[in-house]
């Protein structure tokens, strides 16, 4: 593992952060192309203390909020999409320590997160049981003390590129419990076995624990998988991020249609313009098309980071109101349902802008298609419609568990 001390944290839209994004961007195309894992983009991410952006800055951190946060991760995911996912649950266990209610669990998280870790997670299996809170693999009593760990993870997105990996299992007496491990304990092997067509580098493949050693102080109860739970923007929280990274790639979609518009030298000869694509009108439409839908998918993301900033704000002993909780589920969920309805249409538009040429290997632009496919795929579009429209018209609750 490798952490640093560093109280370095790069502020969101400073002169530090455009150069870091630049940097990240010169590579992104060459990375997804060539399938290398960007091992040292994660080390300039540690380097600039972006992992502690919204940690308070009288704990060390950058005290951005969940608008200014989410803006950023667009930014980042327009500059490397794979970069960005591979956050995801970090940013997540962030933000559980945040709304801890226990002041010890609270500064020992923080204070983990101010060593420079990164942190990962095995929560999603593959197993005949509904995706929810229902696992395989089980946290075991040790004789000795302390927990066993035993079972196979999947969709560890990120957890190759972390220091620790949070696991959520099941555990004695029908409960559920979670841990948050080293990765290079005894037991855990991580396998970069990913092999979607899309964010092929988020290392989202599998984990395995094979009678991994758990400490008494590393086992946190979770309670059982059909109890009531306690209000939450945690599953608002995992699904904006992902229409984050969708918006960051249709800024990517952007850019490159601009790109391509300026470097085409000829055009159909029955074009209104044959001479030059970038003069041609209907050319242009296409491009201003797919940058106002950037834009939306943008604008989308941070009226429902608002949202969410709403539920932070109401917290009481680690739970936001129900009102504010809900507020944050429904903006997310339709968040989603929005953003999915022309993001594909809009990475498969760019198409439109360079013709056959732009369908060059070289030039790799069928990525964005692939990666907002492959992101979509995290929860059903249709579900989050069916769910949004039977709490508006019927006040039904939203699923609790962070898979919604």
């Amino acid at each position: 593992m490798s952490t640093t001390t560093s109280t370095r944290v790069i502020r969101p839209g400073s002169d530090e952060l455009t150069e870091l994004l630049a940097r990240i961007s010169a590579g992104a195309e060459e990375r997804e192309r060539e399938l290398k894992a960007p091992f040292e983009v994660i080390g300039w991410i540690k380097e600039a203390g972006l992992g502690r952006l919204r940690i308070p800055v009288e704990e060390g951190g950058g005290g951005a909020s969940l608008r200014e946060l989410f803006a950023t991760l667009i930014a980042l995911a327009e500059a490397d999409s794979n970069v960005a996912h591979i956050l995801r649950t970090h940013y997540w266990f962030v933000e559980q320590q945040l709304v801890s209610a226990d002041p010890d669990a609270r500064a020992r998280g923080i204070a983990l997160l101010n060593s420079g870790a990164l942190v990962g997670n095995g929560f999603s299996e593959q197993s005949k049981r509904p995706v929810g809170l229902y696992f395989d693999t089980a946290f075991t009593p040790d004789p000795s003390g302390g927990y066993r760990l035993n079972g196979a993870k999947y969709y560890s997105t990120g957890t190759l590129y972390s220091d620790y990996t949070q696991i959520w299992a099941a555990a004695p007496n029908g409960r559920i419990a979670g841990a948050v491990i080293p990765i290079d304990r005894q037991g855990v092997t991580i396998e970069d076995d990913w092999d979607g067509f899309g964010q092929r580098l988020t290392a989202t493949g599998t984990t395995r624990l094979s009678d991994v050693h758990v400490a008494e102080d590393e086992y946190f109860d979770l309670g059982e998988p059909d109890g009531d739970q306690p209000p939450t923007y945690n599953g608002a929280f995992l699904q904006l991020y992902l229409q984050a990274v969708t918006a960051g790639v249709l800024r990517s979609v952007r850019n490159d249609a601009v790109a391509l518009a300026k470097r085409r030298v000829r055009n159909f000869s029955h074009a209104a313009v044959p001479q030059s694509p970038s003069d041609d009108r209907q050319v242009l439409q296409v491009v201003g098309e797919i940058a106002a839908n950037a834009f939306a998918a943008e604008a989308i993301v941070l009226v429902a980071a608002e949202r969410l900033q709403d539920a932070y704000d109401s917290v009481v002993d680690g739970a936001p109101t129900a009102e504010a909780a809900e507020a944050a589920q429904l903006a997310a969920a339709e968040a989603k349902v929005a953003v999915d309805s022309f993001s594909y249409a809009t990475a498969a538009k760019l198409f439109d802008v360079g013709g056959a040429s732009a369908t060059q290997s070289i030039y790799n632009l069928d990525r964005h298609w692939r990666n907002v496919r492959t992101i979509s795929t995290h929860n059903p579009t249709f579900l989050k419609a069916s769910a949004i429209g039977d709490n508006l018209a019927n006040g039904a609750s939203f699923p609790a568990n962070a898979y919604f």
